[in-house]
């Protein structure tokens, strides 16, 4: 699949967009800014990315606890979900959701979702109404390893094979359901092996390369949107954080935490582009200038913005 300079140097951006929101939203949880919890995406930015650069705003998203990168690549504005990690009453969901439930109905974006599994029935309605409405849209639902222990995984495979839907599985296969190593929870070593039991295709790819990952879900992504069904996208990759911040991950192996910071997508990419002459290393680091001019206007919005009222606390929560 050829790829041209303009679309590679977009990879990079979103890649670099993800990485500077997640780097402030540490320092900021840190400095006791952020209310609630924060699952943080840093390590992961080139599944997210590689995923989403084949989709429009007419396509649906289904996100998780870690949802963030998710939302930018998507085209998420970062200046609202700062604010709504923030409480703020500027932010997606007036700072009554948080990190866990931002969503963008009108950029497909579903919601993430604080419950482990709960976005794949929900991406599963997504596809049924893109087929029920003769629509060439699709649906893409992202969820973690331990994510497809659940029923919810099941039925949903089921059901999207049963009735041909135009939907994407992506697991975000980091290794971890909260401290539980997959090894620990699962007998397979790859998720994708679980894609034959429902008669789809199951693929794996290295997540941490943002060509590949690009490259097998728009695969995917073709094949649902021209009516040939359901496929599950397995993308090996690695969170650098705890679960949450403030957990301090002591449960995972030092030795293959270095070996996996080694594997960081950003650099690689970084290199790829510099050995294909598509950009210079100065001009990378205009870009990462310009993001992270972004991300700390972005801030400085959130902090300035106000709290919800009080005699709001009920508005948006039930449907007129």
């Amino acid at each position: 699949m050829e790829l041209k300079k303009e679309k590679l140097l977009g990879f990079y951006e979103t890649m670099m967009t993800i990485r500077a929101f997640e780097s402030k939203a540490v320092e900021l949880f840190a400095d006791n800014q952020l209310p609630g919890f924060v699952h943080l995406y840093l390590g992961e930015e080139a599944v997210a990315t590689g995923v989403c650069a084949s989709l429009t705003n007419k396509d649906y998203i289904t996100s998780t606890h870690r949802g963030h990168g998710h939302l930018i690549a998507k085209g998420g504005k970062v200046d609202l979900m700062m604010a709504e990690l923030f409480g703020k009453a500027t932010g997606y969901c007036n700072g009554k959701g948080g990190s866990m439930h931002i969503a963008d109905v009108e950029l497909g974006i579903l919601g993430a979702n604080g419950i482990v599994g709960a976005g794949q029935p929900i991406a599963t309605g997504a596809a049924f109404a893109c087929k029920y409405k003769k629509t060439d849209a699709v649906a893409v639902c992202f969820f973690g390893d331990a994510a497809s222990n659940r029923g919810t995984f099941h039925e949903a495979l089921n059901m999207a094979t049963i009735w041909n839907l135009p939907l994407v599985f992506i697991c975000e296969n980091n290794l971890y359901g909260i401290s539980n190593c997959q090894r620990d929870h699962m007998k397979v070593t790859d998720v994708a092996d679980r894609a034959s039991a429902y008669g789809i295709p199951g693929v794996v790819v290295d997540g941490n390369d943002v060509i590949a990952v690009y490259e097998a879900a728009a695969e995917a992504i073709e094949r649902a949107r021209r009516g040939d069904g359901p496929s599950l996208v397995e993308c090996k990759t690695w969170r650098w954080r705890g679960h949450f911040e403030g957990d301090p991950g002591a449960y995972k192996d030092p030795a293959e935490q270095a070996a996996w910071l080694k594997k960081d997508p950003i650099p690689r990419f970084e290199q790829k582009l510099v050995e294909l002459k598509y950009a210079t290393k100065s001009e990378l680091e205009e870009i990462k200038a310009k993001v992270e001019k972004q991300i700390d206007a972005a801030i400085l919005f959130s902090q300035n913005s106000p709290y919800p009222n009080p005699e709001d606390a009920l508005t948006d929560v039930y449907a007129e």
